[in-house]
């Protein structure tokens, strides 16, 4: 068992009671040792190894701040027999054979002075023997002052993100990756490197983009306490929803124009025209899914017109082409998020002049995903403002879901996140599909 020293108030022994040294730390002792302590002699008295528990339980004492003097005795539970015999040969008394074993610290300061090892008592023995002791309190300011100073790269970020940056103060995510002060504001001021250089506009590698700004083309690699704040501020910034797993995170860093390559990100279209395999698709009425690497490289000339809707979830699409195959106006499907995929296709349509209308669920995390996409490409609203949600709520009303979640801001029409707060339901676009299908019929 380790033995576990502890303190514990005890009487004064008669043979000390007159004794009453004077508080240790209205002077602190010096972290060099005094011309007045014979130190060899203090050294074979107090600083041997079967004592070290007690010079550790007063060097506690000290920097609490509590005093040395009174009736205080430290007691170590459970003392080999080297450390019992220590203890009784520091005060000249017999060891005893207890659990356990005490020592009164006025009869040791007495016992310093008496012998000349230390004439300044206890506590500038412990200092001459193991260092300056300093305050917890003085330690407590430094750490926090530490801390603070390693959060001040935060408020050099964007106005956007100053939610994001006072949140990170408080959650302690950094606390828990980093080792240190030293260490956060080196993980803060990376981080910070980061996020000031995204969105990226075009897309590019992940990899490229960590050896550009950071140095190292794994930098950015997955379980790197780095990527994990990175990752944290990426969401801010881009609305992206939590989530886990590698496909998340893929997803997470497109959002931002982050690419681990160029043929998992990819977007889901419906009648689309412009190359020979989208217009072989368009004469049947099928789906057709296209990669980053595709519209990368060889931009889509669009040939079906200067209007394509834009939804929200799958269903949708799937729906449109059950229903009017070939005869389906043009339709993207965002699946969520906009990847980078899609965010590709759909500047390359805008600056072919194409009307891009959007829909999308009337809930918190529609709004968001719509204000996201808003900020990389301009559309209009299709059927997605706050008089076709108050109509579609009245009319799923019965069934509808409650509205849950943090609310968020709708650019496009001002007054549909009060409207959303009003009726509290969400109308998810399967509830409004009739009323999407029928502005699709070619």
């Amino acid at each position: 068992m380790i033995p576990q020293p502890s303190d514990r108030p005890s009487d004064p022994p008669s043979d000390q009671s007159s004794h009453r040294p004077s508080d240790q730390f209205s002077d602190p002792p010096s972290d060099q040792p005094s011309d007045r302590i014979d130190l060899p002699r203090l050294r074979r008295l107090l600083g041997t190894p079967e004592l070290a528990w007690l010079l550790e339980r007063v060097r506690r004492r000290m920097a609490r701040q509590e005093p040395l003097t009174g009736p205080v005795s430290v007691t170590l539970n459970a003392p080999s027999d080297a450390q019992r015999s220590a203890a009784g040969r520091l005060l000249g008394r017999p060891p005893g054979d207890g659990r356990s074993i005490g020592v009164r610290l006025d009869a040791v300061d007495a016992m310093l002075r008496r012998s000349g090892a230390c004439p300044d008592g206890l506590g500038a023995a412990v200092v001459a023997l193991t260092g300056q002791v300093e305050p917890l309190s003085e330690a407590r300011d430094r750490e926090v002052r530490a801390w603070q100073e390693a959060y001040e790269p935060l408020d050099t970020l964007a106005p956007e993100l100053a939610d994001w940056a006072a949140r990170t103060r408080r959650d302690g995510l950094v606390r828990r990756l980093a080792r240190g002060p030293e260490a956060a504001r080196d993980l803060i001021s990376r981080t910070v490197r980061v996020l000031r250089a995204l969105p990226c506009d075009p897309p590019v590698s992940l990899p490229a983009f960590a050896a550009r700004t950071l140095g190292s083309a794994h930098a950015l690699d997955d379980g790197d306490p780095l990527t994990t704040v990175v990752l944290s501020g990426v969401r801010a910034l881009t609305g992206f929803p939590d989530g886990a797993g590698a496909g998340w995170r893929r997803e997470a860093w497109a959002s931002a124009g982050l690419l681990r390559d160029d043929v998992s990100s990819t977007v889901l279209t419906l009648n689309l025209r412009g190359t020979p395999v989208l217009d072989l698709l368009a004469k049947t009425g099928e789906p057709a899914v296209l990669t980053l690497r595709q519209l990368a490289r060889q931009e889509i000339v669009l040939t079906s017109g200067t209007l394509l809707y834009i939804c929200e979830n799958p269903t949708v699409l799937s729906a449109a082409a059950d229903a009017y195959g070939p005869h389906c106006l043009p339709l993207v499907c965002l699946q969520g998020q906009p990847s980078a995929a899609a965010l590709t296709l759909l500047r390359q349509a805008h600056a072919q002049g194409t009307v891009l209308r959007y829909h999308g669920d009337f809930d918190w995390g529609g709004l968001r995903i719509a204000a996201g996409l808003l900020r990389h490409v301009p559309w209009q609203p299709w059927r997605y403002t706050a008089v076709d949600y108050r109509r579609s709520a009245e009319t799923v009303m019965a069934s509808a879901p409650p509205l849950t979640g943090t609310p968020a801001v709708a650019p496009w029409d001002l007054e549909l996140p009060s409207a959303l707060e009003s009726l509290g339901v969400r109308v998810e676009e399967e509830a409004v599909l009739d009323d999407l299908l029928g502005d699709l019929a070619r």
